[in-house]
């Protein structure tokens, strides 16, 4: 049994190393980043859930393979700022019409800030309508962008106790992470937490009553 999977291994790191000529073979030229890094999770996971048999020769070492290998897809370093820069672009198209929500840059970390007025009533956790549609947009630029982690963060004014504007907070954060993963966003991709009021970036309270989208990319 040890002999058969070692020369099914043998096997798979060959395939592997075809796949990975193939892939970059097909994404030269002009060909964009984002294709070339989900070409690159496409066959990275595929080579990991066949590695993952090999290796466990079950269906949690399939898993655990496909896990490692979708992971080879990440982002070159020297393509981390291309990258960042088209998801950039494409978040502030679809916001252009928005007054409520914001996009700022940091290095090659996007925030997309939606201002709690537009998304939630007053001590609520429940979503506006008008929120959804302006969660429909960033989402759609998220779905297209797989190469990045998503930190959803929860914040509110110094009105109320610390303990109960932390526990808004979290609830706030985990609406939008919710409405994000019915809207297609992988819920592997989403980190949740809640700063309550600890972290105000204003004197006005309406303004640090907010949600942040932090997009972080995932380098190879």
């Amino acid at each position: 049994m040890k002999l058969f999977r070692a020369k099914k291994l043998r096997l798979v790191i060959g395939g592997f190393l075809c796949l990975s000529i193939i892939s970059c073979a097909g994404t030269t030229g002009t060909t964009n980043q984002q294709v070339k890094t989900q070409q690159g999770a496409l066959v990275g996971a595929g080579v990991g859930a066949i590695l993952g048999q090999v290796i466990g020769g079950n269906t949690k070492g399939t898993l655990i393979g496909a896990g490692i290998g979708a992971a080879l897809g990440g982002i070159a370093g020297n393509q981390i700022g291309a990258y960042m820069d088209s998801q950039e672009q494409a978040l502030r198209e679809v916001i252009v019409e928005s007054n409520e929500t914001t996009v700022v840059r940091n290095e090659n970390i996007l925030t997309a800030t939606f201002q709690s007025n537009m998304f939630f009533d007053y001590d609520s956790d429940v979503i506006k309508a008008g929120g959804y549609s302006e969660i429909d947009r960033v989402a759609g630029v998220l779905r297209d962008y797989p190469q990045t982690r998503i930190r959803v963060e929860g914040h509110t004014d110094s009105k109320g106790s610390d303990v109960y504007n932390q526990a808004l907070s979290e609830r706030r954060a985990k609406a939008v992470a919710d409405a994000l993963i019915q809207r297609g966003v992988d819920p592997a991709r989403l980190e949740v937490i809640g700063f309550g009021e600890s972290q105000p970036i204003s004197s006005d309270d309406a303004t640090n009553r907010r949600v942040n989208i932090v997009i972080i990319p995932i380098q190879a």
